[in-house]
């Protein structure tokens, strides 16, 4: 798909918890008037804690990709400022109090979500009834559990994310479409995991969708990701991903899913 806007990046947008914690926002949205549909990006383990002068170059970069399609993305810093990873962490021992504490969590993402709603309409650049999201590993998480909640958003969309949940969605209670896209060969979220996230999103009633690409690793769409059989980047997984993610989400908030 051809990029129809240029793209302008906001910096320096914090929310804070009840808890005390405080969440950095940034919004990268088309450089032109009016307003557009909001996605809330979660983001993944390895994230970078400042906007780089070039916007192409952050990761992931379907958030300039939808911005240049004509939506408002949202990035937002799950693990509250001055908590997140440095680098030399085992990525899972490091989420795993985040997501052991899944109350906590998900308040935080219905945070960001509420914080897309709020800047939107105050900034008048997205519209505060056309809001979907998506998210990558850990932010792929989020994203289902943002759905789990019952929140009001046309679509989510998660990009090798982890699937499994303890608290999974009763019936009737997830409102968004439901997209996960994933590695056949991913050993953070193996196949009986998708069969769960499968079997509970039936169980709820939910719309739903699962791509799995064959022979794909987890983080396939992270340039970097280069840890042979567990995390490695596939470019063409990713541009099929990527398009689907946005055919998917247009097709959310034209009704047609």
């Amino acid at each position: 798909m051809t990029a129809t806007h240029p793209v302008k990046v906001h910096t320096g947008i914090r929310v804070t918890m009840r808890d005390g914690v405080e969440l950095n926002v940034r919004i990268t949205r088309p450089d032109a008037p009016g307003r557009f549909p909001g996605v809330m990006e979660y983001h993944p383990y390895r994230r970078l804690a400042a906007a780089l002068p070039n916007y192409r170059d952050e990761y992931p970069p379907v958030v300039p990709y939808l911005a240049e399609h004509g939506y408002a993305v949202f990035v937002a810093d799950m693990f509250g400022e001055g908590n997140g990873p440095v680098g030399t962490e085992d990525p899972l021992e490091f989420l795993k109090p985040f997501m052991a504490d899944v109350a906590t969590m998900r308040r935080r993402i219905a945070a960001g979500l509420d914080t897309l709603t709020r800047e939107a309409d105050r900034r008048a650049i997205g519209y505060i009834n056309r809001r979907a999201a998506i998210g990558f590993c850990f932010g792929g998480l989020n994203v289902l559990d943002l759905a789990r909640t019952g929140a009001d958003v046309a679509a989510v969309v998660s990009m090798h994310g982890t699937l499994a949940t303890p608290e999974p969605a009763k019936r009737g209670e997830i409102k968004a479409a439901v997209l996960a896209v994933h590695g056949a060969a991913d050993p953070i979220a193996p196949k009986a995991e998708r069969d769960a996230f499968e079997a509970e999103m039936t169980a709820a009633g939910a719309r739903w969708a699962l791509l799995t690409f064959g022979d794909v690793v987890h983080a396939f769409t992270d340039p970097q990701a280069n840890h042979a059989g567990v995390a490695v980047y596939n470019e063409p997984a990713t541009r099929h991903g990527y398009a689907l993610a946005h055919a998917f989400i247009a097709d959310a908030f034209a009704g047609r899913l």
